[in-house]
């Protein structure tokens, strides 16, 4: 593929993004998602099989000897109200799994992801000439939840289908439109979210002695929990700890029976992740062992992410392809972030290398530089904000581009 040259894509590729992005759906209740993505797989003749894992969709297409390659997309939206002002936007609603209705929208990108690799499959399917191999299309269910890859891999992905090659996908960020970022190595992070529950004795507000107050015992613990970091975790060594939820309580008069903590851990390394964890279990168990708390508090697994790791050889085969069409200049290496994703699930389920890259979604116009550099990398919105967006153009087109080129890199034509 010549420097600057992209797929031709279908006129009706940017209806179909627009669509998904004003009906989106919870992990697991990707039901209208998948069906969309069933359709047009079978009508391109791709051999389709739905509800693997819940709601997930694989598509193979067989052309030819040659290896096979994984392609990936997820299709999962969040509970979040989105604020674009967008005349696509989402005002979709769900009922979560606790019961609770809450506003829907696509803030992460994953009907971009969902909208390129659909545009990449027609491409694909229609320009047989140009690769050989087997191609195995993965749309991913519960990406939000860290859950949806590994769900699809019990249900046999990996025994049923084709075993891939290599796996290859890409996720959308606030770079700016028409660059392609990409890491070697441990490239984002682990993450592993936890629920606290701190059990205390109630009482009135106005008898403390009566009561062991769960709130005091809460505060303590949080504290506590900030010299994990700080003072039990190498300083050459990278992790986070953050305590995003504290409930307990409903009356300033009242001390409360118990406390609700839930907390994030996010880091590079098993060892230092099992360290954080034990300090965790630790630092819990004997701050309410000092309040005299009557009940041991429980630790629970709300979900986790393992840390991804991109094959260095896997992505540098794929990026010298992405000079080539588009440019070295193009292309950036952001270094590790903190955010997680399932991918690597895939990749190491299945013994296979780990190809995957950022993709530029913003409006370029926004930056100044376009490098790592660029002070609007700090205010433009970001994935999980209410007023996140990809600019449909050049994304879409260059997603879609991205992935038929790593596609045709990794299934040469014969």
């Amino acid at each position: 593929m010549r420097a600057h040259e992209n797929v031709s894509i279908s006129s009706t590729l940017e209806d179909l993004y627009k669509d998904l992005h004003r009906h989106p759906e919870l992990g697991f209740q990707e039901h209208r998602t998948a069906g969309i993505v069933d359709e047009r797989l079978e009508g391109l003749g791709f051999e389709v099989t739905s509800g693997i894992g819940g709601t997930g969709v694989v598509a193979v297409l067989r052309n030819g000897p040659g290896p096979t390659a994984l392609l990936r997309a997820d299709m999962d939206a969040l509970p979040v109200k989105e604020e674009t002002g967008l005349d696509y936007a989402s005002t979709a609603t769900a009922t979560d799994d606790g019961g609770k209705v809450v506003p829907l929208a696509h803030a992460c990108g994953h009907d971009l992801h969902t909208a390129c690799l659909l545009g990449a499959a027609e491409v694909l399917c229609r320009e047989t000439t140009t690769w050989s191999g087997t191609l195995l299309l993965v749309f991913q269910p519960a990406e939000e939840l860290g859950a949806g890859a590994q769900a699809m891999v019990d249900d046999g992905l990996f025994d049923r289908f084709p075993r891939p090659d290599v796996v290859l996908g890409q996720h959308v960020a606030p770079l700016p439109a028409g660059r392609i970022a990409g890491h070697a190595g441990p490239a984002y992070a682990g993450s592993d979210s936890l629920r606290v529950r701190l059990i205390g004795k109630g009482a009135h507000g106005s008898m403390p002695e009566a009561s062991v107050d769960p709130v005091v015992l809460a505060a303590a613990t949080v504290l506590r929990l900030q010299t994990i970091i700080s003072r039990e975790t190498p300083s050459t060594e990278t992790a986070v700890l953050t305590v995003g939820s504290i409930h307990g309580g409903d009356a300033a008069n009242v001390i409360p029976g118990e406390v609700e903590l839930q907390l994030n851990i996010r880091s590079y390394d098993e060892r230092v992740r099992g360290r954080i964890l034990d300090a965790v279990d630790r630092i819990v168990k004997g701050e309410a062992e000092t309040a005299g708390a009557p009940q041991e508090p429980t630790i629970t697994e709300i979900e986790r992410f393992p840390v991804v790791v991109n094959d260095a050889g896997a992505l540098q085969k794929t990026f010298d392809a992405f000079g080539a069409w588009l440019g070295a200049d193009e292309l950036l290496d952001p270094g590790a972030g903190a955010g997680s994703e399932d991918v690597g699930v895939l990749a190491t389920s299945s013994g296979a290398p780990l190809s995957y890259w950022l993709l530029g979604g913003t409006d370029s116009s926004l930056f100044t530089t376009g490098d790592l550099s660029d002070p609007a990398l700090l205010t433009v919105p970001t994935n999980h904000s209410p007023r996140y967006a990809p600019v449909i153009e050049p994304t879409l087109q260059l997603g879609v581009t991205a992935l038929v080129t790593a596609a045709r890199t990794w299934l040469p034509a014969a």
